[in-house]
């Protein structure tokens, strides 16, 4: 019985080491971290901003957002006071999203508490339609950038819990 019960703890211990392999083999992405762009043919209106949290990656949605421009800097400056934004994180992600705001309100911050990458997100300005977000990440990682288009467009940044 004892090497039954043996046997049978060294099989789990074995299948539970191999999960994660599997796992990363899933999560495995050819994003890479430069600079990216992305565009869609509606115009909107910035009318929120959500985060989240998926088995791959952290996902960061601008509602209404027609466009962006999306890319690790530094030091994060704000537009057009050239002022540092701080940011929790070992990287920080810019993201320029162009689009009027609904009723001239600046969306709220959503909260990333709980998140397995994202750790903080700012404002980092707000003038003619062009809105700066900053985005503190747990290190330089992996992301893409794609917008969905129609009545309802978004812009979309999911950027990956690891290489």
């Amino acid at each position: 019985m004892k090497r039954w019960i043996a046997v049978l703890a060294a099989g789990l211990v074995g299948s539970t080491l191999s999960v994660p392999a599997a796992v990363a083999d899933t999560c495995r992405t050819h994003w890479g971290s430069a600079d990216k762009t992305s565009r869609s043919l509606g115009n909107g209106s910035v009318t929120g901003l959500r985060a989240g949290g998926h088995a791959c990656f952290d996902r960061f949605v601008v509602a209404g957002g027609s466009s962006a421009l999306v890319g690790y800097v530094s030091v994060l400056r704000a537009d057009p006071s050239d002022r540092v934004v701080p940011l929790a994180g070992g990287a920080r992600l810019r993201i320029v999203v162009f689009g009027q705001l609904a009723g001239n309100r600046l969306p709220s911050l959503p909260s990333v508490a709980g998140l397995r990458t994202f750790r903080q997100v700012a404002w980092a300005g707000n003038f003619e339609a062009v809105n700066s977000i900053g985005l503190g990440v747990r290190a330089r990682l992996p992301f893409r950038v794609f917008t969905t288009g129609g009545a309802h467009p978004r812009v979309v940044i999911d950027v990956a819990h690891h290489w």
